[in-house]
């Protein structure tokens, strides 16, 4: 399902930040003065809209639902480091701390589905965001299950491996809880993100990636 290119462009130019009391390094410096505001993105966060987009484009597809945009990419199943403890046990991401070690895909995992959440206004991909992705087959039932891990890379972004019994077309169902991270702002705004919201891709052809 193909972006066209002035959404993509429109991702890479944000406008420069408009920083408050609470804002990052150059809290308390001039600001550029009306009208003469820099159009500009530092080199990762370009690079990273542009890679996520064309991955979008090539082997996924996108969905809007409440204030997210959200993004699918569909690959053969891949590797990730994740945790092991002093007993010896393995467990996703930071869970447990101490050692990474590489995990290689299972026997039997097939797929590798990402989720990309992004704020549909501006583009940023959402961190904290409890997701869980159920793919189901042509006729409703739902062939796996997961819950969805955050990964580092070249963008940001949630995934599991699936376990696709056959090839063919099913639907990816995420369900996104609220982000876990607190958010600022004034008594009586509606607090942004704050509600549950379940997104449907229909037609989402799983084929063999080996």
């Amino acid at each position: 399902m193909p972006r066209t290119s002035l959404r993509a462009l429109a991702l890479l130019a944000p406008l420069a930040f408009a920083l408050t009391a609470c804002g990052g390094a150059d809290a308390g410096k001039a600001q550029p003065a009306k009208g003469q505001v820099k159009e500009t993105a530092p080199a990762g966060v370009a690079h990273q809209h542009t890679v996520l987009e064309a991955e979008i484009a090539a082997r996924g597809g996108e969905t809007e639902a409440g204030e997210y945009r959200i993004g699918y990419i569909v690959e053969a199943a891949e590797p990730w480091f994740e945790s092991k403890d002093s007993k010896g046990g393995k467990h996703a991401g930071h869970d447990m701390g101490g050692e990474l070690v590489n995990r290689e895909p299972a026997k039997g995992e097939t797929h590798h589905i990402e989720i990309i959440p992004m704020e549909a206004k501006t583009g940023r991909i959402i961190p904290d965001v409890p997701i869980r992705l159920e793919v189901l087959d042509s006729k409703g039932k739902v062939v796996q299950a997961q819950d969805l891990n955050f990964y580092y890379a070249e963008f940001f972004h949630y995934a599991n491996n699936f376990s696709i019994p056959r090839e063919g077309k099913y639907t990816l169902r995420a369900t996104l809880q609220p982000p876990t991270f607190l958010r600022h702002g004034a008594s009586g705004e509606k607090p942004a993100l704050s509600k549950k919201v379940t997104a449907t891709l229909r037609n989402v052809e799983l084929k063999s990636e080996s």
